[in-house]
């Protein structure tokens, strides 16, 4: 018998998102990664395949601003980032793919302040 970990229902969590979610050039999908140290984020067009924005809390100066990049904090600036980047390439609206991941904690800190700095969801 199969032993079902934490990481298998994840999968299972992301492939049930990803049916729904679909992003366009218009409207691109936001997907959230989240490792123990680092978080990021990118805004996908899935239907040519490309990344359009990224934005990770490994980027210059964010480490600086916030301290530890495994924190909501670092989060948050990640969510300022890619509404930033996003915003200077003319992308308003975005379709949220928490990726598997509970919609808490970082991957919710990056969704509010991606919000907050006037990136629709």
């Amino acid at each position: 018998m199969k032993v079902k970990t934490r990481r298998d229902a994840q999968e299972r969590r992301r492939i049930r998102i990803r049916k729904k979610v679909y992003g366009t050039a218009e409207r691109p999908r936001l997907c959230v990664k989240r490792s123990l140290r680092h978080s990021s984020a990118q805004l996908i067009d899935d239907v040519s395949g490309t990344t359009l924005v990224s934005a990770s809390s490994i980027d210059p100066g964010v480490k600086e601003e916030v301290g530890s990049t495994g924190t909501t904090a670092a989060a948050a600036k990640v969510g300022q980032l890619i509404a930033q980047r996003a915003r200077e390439r003319g992308i308003e609206r975005a379709v949220f793919d928490r990726n598997g991941n509970q919609y808490h904690g970082r991957v919710r800190s990056i969704a509010e302040a991606a919000r907050a700095a006037g990136l629709r969801l």
